[in-house]
């Protein structure tokens, strides 16, 4: 199936690597006039070769950035928030410095870009809005404490917007990764050492990890119009790591 998002304009934060980058192409690819964003600016500059229409920098952690750029673009129909960290360790190794890191740009990077966006989206009849979360949102892992917590609050950050303007034509939803394979997740796999990507599998039932694509599949889904009858909800894609 083609062109699923043609006459959508879509905004995507942190589109150089991973799930972002992944959700940016397939975005493209089914119709969508793509805007990048990443604070890597490096990071994006080819994704114009690849049928994204615009690239830009953008530091979801900066109020006034992310305002002036809302303000700049205008109305879209998608905006899909990508952004995050993930913090190893228990309360034990998490730092005050850390803890507010993990919440700025996992939360409130996205409260920011939803804020900023919303307006437009609800003058113009509505739109989709999809966070990034987390399996560990759900059911959290060991040693993912702050990560966990601040996941758990961007699904509910979800439900809460999207049942505020559920009769404004906005829906909103967020995707629940299990482990999937990305620069960051490879980065964290060898800090843990030779087994640490094996480590990492083991978490999955299927025995695999997850693929940025599949991911993105599933933004696809609640971007278009299929998904709308959808809001509020968390989308689980993890290989059976909640089973």
């Amino acid at each position: 199936m083609a062109n699923r998002l043609k006459g959508k304009r879509a905004v995507i934060t942190a589109a150089a690597a991973g799930i972002g980058r992944a959700c940016a192409l397939a975005f493209a690819r089914e119709g969508a006039t793509v805007i990048a964003t990443d604070i890597n600016e490096a990071g994006i500059a080819d994704l114009t070769k690849s049928g994204i229409a615009e690239v830009a920098k953008l530091d979801v952690r900066n109020t006034a950035d992310v305002n002036a750029f809302a303000k700049r673009v205008g109305k879209i129909d998608i905006l899909l928030n990508a952004a995050g960290f993930v913090h190893h360790g228990t309360i034990l190794e998490c730092s005050e410095e850390d803890f507010d890191f993990s919440f700025d740009l996992n939360v409130k990077s996205m409260h920011r870009t939803i804020k900023a966006f919303l307006p437009d989206m609800i003058a113009g009849g509505g739109g989709s809005i999809v966070n990034i979360s987390s399996c560990a949102a759900l059911r959290p892992p060991a040693n993912r404490y702050v990560y966990s917590s601040s996941k758990a609050a961007v699904s509910l950050l979800s439900r809460a917007v999207a049942l505020d303007f559920i009769t404004k034509g906005i829906r909103c939803n967020s995707i629940c990764p299990g482990t999937v394979e990305t620069p960051s997740m490879l980065d964290r796999a060898a800090a843990q050492g030779p087994q640490g990507k094996e480590m990492f599998i083991s978490r999955q039932k299927m025995g695999r990890l997850g693929t940025a694509d599949e991911i993105a599949n599933m933004a696809v889904y609640l971007g278009s119009d299929e998904s709308a009858f959808t809001t509020g909800v968390d989308l689980v894609v993890d290989g059976g790591y909640m089973l």
